[in-house]
């Protein structure tokens, strides 16, 4: 026997007999093959979607999803013909093992109730990637909306990986969607007998001055309320970045003390009178 009629007898040498025919090597060979091309493919397709999407003006979190649906599509499909050419008939495979699916169906619940949260997140989009969402006490910026799960990068650049039921399920704070503008407030207490119509002219100077934030919508000044020791007034500004809510926050709080000090607006510490009741009579005489 040559070597080239060992190979053929090799590669086509009957493993087992399907319905649809013998399955050999040559076959699993070929559908390994038409799996990687599919796998190929459905890259090529995704991205050339999320292309195509870009150019027409669409945003790129609606783009990402469209190219991940279309990506898990061509992939199935490509599946499904793999299976089909080893002689698989996948209607009668899954007819024969639906008994099966059941019992593993019971211990796979929270990886299929995953699964479909990630179509419905992709197809309905209540956060897309480059959102910055507040999931709990965690926030940070979606870097990839998976099947099962989605990355979220925390402000101290830490991957979090949040199972996509939670994006269902739970309450999610998307501060991207409908706009990425965002109100955030600084809260400063000033001592009473202030002149308050030069807080306000003060806290407006530093909100104009203030790197990252917004001109219009126009800062505002709020008297919040009547403290035990101070007046409490609210700065509220617009930021165009919410990611960015602390650090402005911080900076504006640096320039209050600053222009504080200029106008000679005093902050108040807390203060507490202590009254002390009359001792016994005659205590602390001399005797």
């Amino acid at each position: 026997m040559t070597p080239s009629e060992r190979v053929h007898e090799i590669l086509f040498h009957p493993i087992v007999h399907l319905a649809a025919g013998p399955l050999t090597l040559a076959s699993i060979l070929v559908a390994f093959f038409i799996i990687m091309v599919a796998q190929l493919v459905s890259l090529a397709f995704g991205r050339g979607v999320r292309r195509l999407l870009r150019h027409r003006g669409v945003h790129d979190g609606a783009g990402f999803a469209m190219g991940k649906i279309v990506r898990y599509i061509v992939l199935m499909l490509g599946m499904t013909v793999a299976f089909t050419s080893i002689g698989l008939k996948l209607d009668a495979l899954l007819a024969a093992s639906a008994a099966l699916f059941v019992g593993i169906g019971f211990g796979l619940q929270t990886i299929a109730q995953n699964f479909i949260s990630g179509v419905i997140v992709l197809i309905e989009r209540p956060v897309g990637k480059g959102d910055f969402v507040q999931i709990g006490e965690t926030s940070g910026t979606v870097v990839d909306i998976g099947l099962r799960a989605t990355q979220v990068v925390t402000r101290d650049e830490v991957t979090i990986i949040v199972p996509n039921s939670e994006l269902v399920t739970r309450q999610v704070v998307n501060h991207s969607v409908p706009t990425s503008r965002r109100r955030i407030r600084v809260e400063v207490g000033v001592a009473y007998g202030s002149d308050v119509d030069q807080v306000t002219r003060a806290l407006l100077e530093v909100a104009t001055g203030a790197n990252g934030v917004l001109v219009e919508p126009a800062a505002e000044v709020r008297l919040e309320r009547f403290g035990a020791s101070s007046l409490d007034f609210s700065l509220l500004v617009w930021i165009g970045d919410p990611s960015q809510d602390l650090r402005i926050a911080s900076r504006l709080r640096f320039a209050i003390d600053r222009a504080f000090r200029v106008h000679a607006i005093t902050i108040p510490f807390p203060q507490s009178e202590v009254y002390l009741r009359g001792t016994r009579a005659g205590a602390g005489t001399a005797e």
